[in-house]
């Protein structure tokens, strides 16, 4: 039995340790309180409302190393709500990641470690840019699919290899957003054990209370997508640990601890205000919450104690990642082919001698669909790449996305194919995730149309950068007898503006072979591939330019027997073979014409200036360009003196070959508007 002295020192030990947390909690707050009232800018209330939370995840359930940001094995989390940033970055700085003290005084300045909202690649230990809410949650979902897969494939008896958990922190606002109900629906249906969320219940938007338009229960509504729901005090250290302990346990279902918080907490004026969410606590506010804590009047103030107890994650995490890499060792040692299969995906490489699975289509053979051809495509080259895998929101029979034989995700641990139902916004956000999960190649696909419902995450998979291939079908007004209102007109345009997306639209089968071909090869950006319902010829390579020709985007197809040209055609897609059902005719008429097709502004954008003016010398003022589509963009090309054949209102219901005539989109048209040139130039 322990005396009094012992029993003394045990309650002293307890003491310490509570003020050592919370000493770190307020180490947390307050850092956040500094560095946005330095920038004059920022969000002060999600840090000061989730300090608490966060110490307790990050300090003794997140398995990570802070100077091995991209350890393969390590949890991931996720800050859904990217306004509180100030709250990962402190941690990051705090826990020993390459985020120095002088870069949180950097706060949303130029050229800083710390941005406005979290930013993949910016940041080291940002594992996704977030911001724009319910993105976050979306892609943890995603990280969650590809945990899930990765484990089916490389995980052996004895050997967890991949063996790691996604967290993420989301606020009232992602919880709202049309895209988190659609993601977690998912969720809840594939059973993804390993995937925690915390959901800060703080009960304040901008505009005020959470009772101006929310007043559902979140709790049952997850319980009914199939989660594991769990509540506690958003500042009881044991509740929180508890609950997170509880949700580790669950395996079969996500879940969800919703986390009763205050936004703003410890401002004595601002607590629970719609103020303390996105702007400075102030200059009289500040001095009242530095008391509130007892607070030194430094700025930057970090306590010596606290920044010791937080840098106890490095050690911790390189003990981690050497087991892990004993693990592994022993792993490459007993499966030597999987081990570099691990390898190449980690480096997100494609495997020797994948090109040879690609289709060859011959001219002569019955015309073909481009999004039939793509289909064959994927079922040819997904058995030589397993790091590609993908499907549609419900419209694989049609977009033919679906590989035969390899496979369900949820059925089958290593299948490839998703079903990911009509949820077009939430396939984007968990592509976006399944690629920041190091070595997947994701793929998903939907109506051109339906695009729009995914643009928000397509923009977010350019703006880091993402492996992604969008297989978007059903390119034009060709559609036909379903009408405007899924007849796409200004979605190729709309998505030719997104930066560092690059849009493909082939003409025939075989552009399709090399449109993949690229899509699958470029690993800094996203690919959108635009594909036509309706069957059109398969080129004849022997009397015109080869296929490859795509790779740089744009090439000449056919070109003016007498030489030089005198009148230059650019098309895309299915307008290729109207442009060379006219390029015939002229011929024959003795217009010397040349024929570009041109499949992808960005790629030809981004070959020399001598092979641009190879294929469209600027001595050619005399252009059309052909595209069933808005014709906004195809000036830069055509120049003030050409003609855009394109489309300037919505389509209409008919057959898709009457659509196309009505709209003016005949070889008869086209010639037409080549002479009408000729004579002015």
């Amino acid at each position: 039995m322990k005396g009094a002295g012992e029993m003394t020192t045990d309650a002293e030990k307890i003491r310490q340790a509570a003020r050592l947390d919370q000493l770190c909690i307020n180490t947390i707050r307050m850092l956040a309180v500094d560095a946005i009232e330095k920038a004059c800018s920022g969000h002060p209330g999600m840090p000061m409302e989730a300090a608490d939370i966060g110490y307790i995840l990050w300090t003794r359930f997140l398995k990570h190393h802070p100077t091995s940001p991209l350890w393969p094995n390590r949890d991931r989390f996720v800050l859904s709500a990217g306004h509180g940033s100030m709250l990962l970055y402190a941690l990051l700085y705090l826990t020993g990641y390459e985020v120095s003290l002088d870069d949180i005084r950097q706060f949303r300045q130029w050229g800083s470690k710390t941005p406005g909202h979290p930013e993949y690649g910016i940041t080291p230990g940002v594992e996704t840019t977030t911001g724009p809410l319910g993105q976050g949650f979306a892609n943890a979902v995603g990280m969650a699919m590809a945990q899930e897969y990765l484990t089916g494939y490389f995980n052996r008896p004895g050997y967890p290899v991949v063996d790691y958990f996604i967290y993420a922190m989301v606020s009232d606002g992602d919880v709202m957003e049309g895209i988190t109900s659609e993601s977690a629906s998912l969720a809840g249906h594939l059973g993804l054990g390993r995937l925690i969320y915390v959901y800060l219940d703080n009960r304040i938007t901008i505009e005020g209370s959470t009772d101006l338009t929310f007043t559902e229960d979140v709790g049952k509504r997850f319980e009914a997508y199939g989660w594991h729901v769990e509540k506690t005090d958003g500042y009881g250290l044991g509740q929180i640990a508890s609950a997170l302990a509880l949700a580790k346990e669950e395996t079969q279902r996500p879940s969800l601890i919703i986390a009763r918080t205050h936004l703003g907490y410890g401002s004595p004026n601002k607590q629970d205000k719609a103020s303390a969410h996105g702007e400075p606590l102030g200059t009289e506010e500040t001095p009242l919450v530095r008391k509130q804590f007892n607070w030194p009047e430094t700025l930057f103030h970090v306590p010596e104690e606290a920044l010791v107890h937080f840098r106890a994650a490095v050690e911790k995490g390189r003990q981690k990642e050497a087991e892990w890499l004993s693990l592994f060792e022993s792993y490459a040692d007993k499966y030597p082919d999987l081990a570099g299969e691990w390898n190449s995906f980690q480096e997100g490489n494609l495997p020797d001698g994948w090109q040879e699975a690609l289709p060859k289509f011959e001219s002569g053979h019955e015309s073909i669909a481009t999004r039939s051809a793509s289909g064959k495509v994927i079922e040819c080259v997904a058995r030589k790449l397993p790091a590609l895998l993908g499907g549609s929101a419900d419209l694989a029979p049609s977009t033919k996305t679906y590989i035969k034989g390899l496979g369900v995700i949820k059925k089958d641990p290593c299948g490839r194919n998703i079903h990911f139902g009509i949820r077009e916004h939430a396939m984007g956000g968990i592509l976006n995730g399944m690629a920041l999960s190091q070595g997947l190649v994701p793929y998903g696909a939907t109506f051109l149309v339906f695009s729009d419902y995914m643009r928000p995450a397509i923009r977010l998979a350019a703006l880091m950068k993402l492996r992604v291939i969008y297989v978007f079908t059903h390119d034009s007004v060709a559609v036909g007898e379903d009408g405007p209102t899924h007849q796409p007109v200004e979605h190729v345009a709309a998505l030719r503006v997104i930066p560092n997306l690059v849009v493909l639209r082939p003409a025939d089968a075989n552009e399709t072979v090399f449109a993949w071909k690229l899509a699958l090869e470029r690993k800094e950006g996203p690919t959108a591939l635009i594909l036509t319902r309706q069957n059109v010829p398969i080129i004849d390579r022997a009397r015109f330019a080869s296929a490859g020709g795509l790779l740089k985007g744009g090439y000449v197809l056919a070109d003016a027997p007498q030489g030089t040209p005198e009148i230059v055609i650019l098309a895309t897609g299915s307008e290729v073979h109207l442009a060379l059902a006219a390029y015939e005719k002229l011929v024959q008429q003795g217009v010397a014409v040349r024929v570009i097709s041109m499949p992808s502004w960005e790629v030809f954008e981004a070959q020399d200036t001598s092979y641009r003016e190879e294929v469209l010398p600027a001595s050619v003022t005399a252009r059309l360009a052909i595209e069933a589509g808005v014709p906004m963009g195809w000036e830069r090309y055509v120049g003030l003196q050409g003609k855009i054949l394109g489309i300037e209102r919505f389509g209409a219901s008919a057959p898709g070959g009457i659509v196309l005539e009505k709209f003016g989109f005949t070889a008869d048209a086209v010639i037409a508007a080549v002479r009408e040139m000729l004579e002015k130039s």
